[in-house]
């Protein structure tokens, strides 16, 4: 960093202290996980934070309940409005609860329906309106001006911040050692309440602690607004990382981060889903996508020389039928879901011959569909599309081969 510890913007690492005090009332002390596999990639001990395991399914309730509990008397009688897609709503609508405030909730038409269930739950009244979270922003702010309501941003709020930051104490007091933190990124909530309060701490016992966020590659508008030095709106594209995808990074939330986070490096929908399959398989840990990016950044070897490492996982509200879609992605991903055409001669006893060599490689076939309707077949051919479960990619080579002696040409499709 060029510029002194002093001029970080935002708390300072006394309100992140006094923040942690309020937060401690609703949230748990999460577990802090070690990784063994992980530590072999990175060569370096690798601990996983379960924020996937906090009261509402993720960290958000942190900055919630430290916001709405800083309110007069008077805005708490006037209610709170929100606007979110999953974990900011659980959040808000948890926290208003808990100190009797009345919350409405604005999400997408679209909304998972475990997250629209858990934030009724709550007590919120929620409208669904919109089809996208800027839609439901937009309605939330115009809720807010119409009734006086307070307006609860999701990540650029000082008082959200710094419940936020109370993670990063909680860190410290389980790794006391660590060297380097990894977060998830959207708009910049988390990484900016951790980044300054590790950053804090770090300095005054004069020593530095790395920070490194991880967005999700279609939805990564912190690389860019860092190298033109403005925070900047960029057109985002679909990603399973849902929960963070922000076009624009929050005005506070950038001040901050580019003050005390070192590095940002982006992972895409495929590295995503083999964490979460590592992170499901080794670890028995059920995370979101959004919230499993910053294992994705490490199963992608782009991080180096990390030291004691922390990775964050921010978040375990996942749908189930997302989670489904999102495992089998990652057993392609992983070349352990292999999917292939053949084309075969329109006779008797070729489905057989073709299943036995499948079978001779110790595979497993789990879907077969046979047509004489493919793309480019001969008039005396069909073709034969199987979906087998392998071991990994050299399992997945053997197969082709296996297949390819015999005289056949299966396609690979991905």
């Amino acid at each position: 960093m060029s510029e002194p510890l002093a001029t970080i913007p935002g708390p300072t690492l006394e309100e992140f202290e006094r923040a942690r005090g309020v937060v401690s009332r609703v949230a748990e002390i999460t577990p802090m996980e070690t990784s063994r596999s992980l530590s072999e990639i990175v060569r370096s001990p690798v601990h996983l934070k379960c924020e996937n395991l906090q009261r509402t399914g993720s960290y958000k309730i942190r900055g919630a309940y430290n916001r709405l509990s800083k309110l007069t008397d008077e805005q708490k009688a006037a209610g709170v409005v929100a606007a979110s897609a999953g974990n900011h709503a659980q959040g808000v609508a948890f926290a208003a609860r808990e100190l009797g405030i009345q919350a409405t909730i604005y999400m997408p038409v679209g909304v998972a329906l475990p997250k629209l269930q858990a934030t009724r739950a709550y007590g919120a009244n929620v409208v669904l309106h919109g089809h996208a979270v800027s839609e439901s922003l937009a309605a939330a702010s115009d809720f807010a001006a119409a009734t006086g309501a307070v307006f609860i941003h999701p990540f650029d709020h000082h008082d959200v911040i710094a419940g936020q930051g109370t993670l990063g104490l909680e860190m410290l007091d389980q790794v006391p050692d660590l060297e380097t933190v990894v977060v998830p990124i959207g708009g910049g909530g988390l990484i900016s309440g951790v980044g300054s309060a590790v950053k804090q701490y770090a300095a005054r016992a004069g020593r530095d602690i790395r920070v490194i966020g991880v967005q999700a590659a279609n939805a990564a508008p912190y690389p860019i607004s860092l190298e033109h030095g403005v925070a900047t709106t960029i057109d985002i594209l679909p990603t399973i990382a849902d929960g963070i995808a922000v076009n624009r990074p929050g005005d506070l939330n950038f001040e901050i981060i580019r003050e005390v986070v070192d590095e940002v490096v982006t992972v895409d929908d495929d590295e995503t889903a083999k964490a979460l399959l590592v992170l499901l398989e080794r670890a028995k840990l059920v995370v979101e996508p959004a919230g499993g990016v910053a294992v994705a950044a490490l199963l992608s070897r782009q991080l180096t020389g990390l030291g004691r490492t922390v990775a964050i996982l921010s978040g375990g509200n996942i749908d189930p039928l997302v989670m489904e879609r999102v495992i089998s992605h990652g057993l392609a991903a992983s070349e352990r879901y292999l999917k292939m055409r053949i084309p075969l001669p329109d006779r008797p006893g070729e489905l057989a011959r073709t299943s036995a060599l499948v079978a001779s490689a110790n595979a497993n076939v789990v879907e077969v569909l046979h047509t004489r309707h493919g793309n480019g077949l001969q008039i005396s051919q069909v073709e034969l599309e199987l979906h087998i479960e392998t071991r990994g990619p050299e399992h997945a080579e053997l197969v082709l081969r296996t297949l390819r002696d015999a005289g056949y040409e299966p396609r690979v499709d991905f």
